[in-house]
């Protein structure tokens, strides 16, 4: 399928919520044509180590996101949410006049519910904590950073969302997300937790 891309200097994962200001034209009428027609766009990552010889100038595998909320401030700008919906791999993409990319994808299996092993059940632990801690600041439900519900039983969703707010390179980020098993990718995150907090 062709889709639209937008280039960001983040990683995006499945599930994830993504809030976005638009200003620049080509992006501007991306986002018109996406509600016009109903469709989505896709974002891909922009690494500062990205590999310059690669044939282009950012990562191959991205998410298609989905407009699920749509504000218009002042004419020109558009303050939406989206939310990622399924991986991509970017088999060719051109840059058009308006120097808007457009790519021709291929859709990757959506990751199917994954249950929680009994070993990682820290990463929700640690989940949890974060969630209640966010309620006990009495944050709105609305300007909470993840989409409900919350699937914390799932490797892939957990997984996504460690993915997303952990301090890691960005690289390490898009290796995350290219990986095909979520319950790999939940075991090296409960590394990573179990590790850090061991060490405070």
């Amino acid at each position: 399928m062709d889709l639209p891309l937008f280039p960001l200097k983040l990683v995006l994962f499945p599930q994830g919520l993504l809030p976005l200001k638009i200003f620049e034209k080509r992006y501007v009428d991306m986002v018109r044509n996406c509600l016009r027609n109903q469709q989505g766009f896709g974002i891909v990552s922009v690494c500062d180590d990205h590999d310059q010889t690669a044939p282009l100038p950012f990562s191959s595998v991205g998410v298609l996101v989905e407009i699920i909320e749509t504000n218009i401030p002042q004419p020109g700008l558009f303050s939406l949410k989206c939310l990622g919906k399924q991986k991509f791999h970017i088999q060719s993409a051109v840059q058009q006049k308006d120097l808007l990319w457009m790519g021709k994808v291929e859709m990757l299996p959506i990751e199917v519910d994954t249950p929680l092993p009994d070993d990682l059940i820290a990463s929700k632990t640690y989940f949890e904590q974060l969630i209640h801690s966010l309620e006990e600041e009495k944050i709105d439900a609305n300007a909470m950073p993840f989409h409900s519900p919350y699937a914390l039983n799932d490797c892939a969703w957990l997984a996504n969302r460690w993915c997303e707010i952990l301090d890691m390179p960005l690289i390490q980020k898009q290796r995350m997300l290219e990986l095909d098993s979520p319950l790999i990718r939940l075991e090296l995150i409960n590394d990573m937790l179990t590790k850090n907090n061991a060490s405070t």
